[in-house]
């Protein structure tokens, strides 16, 4: 990434301090309360047993994840091409990314988790001859050797990190674990749609301006209209992604931005996913 791209990006960061509401679809208030951030509890899943919690998110319909955010992370890592044949899926939770890499090509995948049940669920409902699931204690990927894998991805990771030691340390392993020229992706909600209710989710609260780490009050839909599964997660700008690859060692940068291109019915007429970037790309190569 040139040092004007970098640039651009700093000052798009800057631009989300500034009143954003009206970008909000009609239907969604401005909330012009006062920083409630305290009031939030400190976990990232608002009080929810671990175990509920993987269950719900293993009920959780990733539509427009489908849609934009995988292919996205996908196209960027280059799988499907001959190159990638050893995938590293961080925090793979009930395995559905990691079933769809080995869906989308030949290669075999190492998915890694710190959540029991997350794991239980993926070796139930996901096995497949080419995903290996592992477990870790600490976050640690002490299992893989250096430069043993091609391609890395982190999705929906960074934000429940509060602290941004956590998102270095998570940064440098995948770093270690990736051969040079293999290329390490992160996929999370964009931040700067933060507030903007989505097809199924809604990351941040409407009108509200976030500050780096920051908690923040985000909510996913479960098929069937029943209750929305609540989480807390942490805001982090474009600029942090930058930084924590950058100091890991990563070099040749890139953000994408991506929005839905091909319109589909499961979205409805006029999804938000046309008119905003519902997820942020950040990638580099080792």
């Amino acid at each position: 990434m040139t040092p004007h791209a970098i640039d651009r990006l700093d000052q798009r960061d800057a631009d989300t301090s500034a009143d954003t509401s009206a970008d909000f679809p009609a239907d969604i208030p401005a909330d012009t309360s006062a920083d409630s951030s305290a009031n939030i509890p400190a976990d990232s899943s608002a009080n929810i047993p671990a175990d509920a919690s993987a269950d719900a998110f293993e009920s959780y319909d990733d539509l427009p994840e489908r849609l934009i955010g995988y292919p996205a992370v996908f196209h960027a890592l280059g799988i499907g091409s001959s190159a990638v044949r050893t995938v590293l899926d961080y925090g793979c939770g009930t395995g559905k990314v990691a079933t769809r890499v080995v869906e989308a090509s030949d290669a075999r995948v190492v998915a890694v988790d710190i959540a029991p049940r997350m794991l239980e669920i993926a070796r139930t409902r996901r096995p497949h001859p080419r995903i290996d699931y592992r477990q870790s204690d600490d976050g640690g990927l002490g299992f893989l050797a250096d430069g043993s894998v091609d391609a890395a991805m982190a999705c929906f990771v960074f934000t429940t990190a509060g602290d941004f030691a956590v998102l270095h340390d998570i940064a440098a392993e995948a770093h270690r674990v990736l051969r040079h020229g293999g290329r390490f992706a992160v996929l999370d909600a964009n931040p700067r749609t933060a507030g903007i209710r989505f097809s199924t989710f809604r990351s941040g609260e409407p009108g509200r301006v976030y500050t780096k780490g920051e908690r923040r009050r985000s909510r996913r839909e479960l098929p069937g209209g029943g209750a929305p599964l609540e989480l807390v997660d942490h805001h982090w700008p474009c600029q942090t992604y930058l930084d924590v690859l950058g100091k890991a060692g990563f070099t040749d940068l890139d953000v994408h931005e991506p929005v839905l291109t091909h319109r589909s019915a499961q979205l409805g007429s006029d999804p938000a996913e046309a008119g905003h970037p519902p997820f942020l790309v950040v990638s580099g190569v080792r």
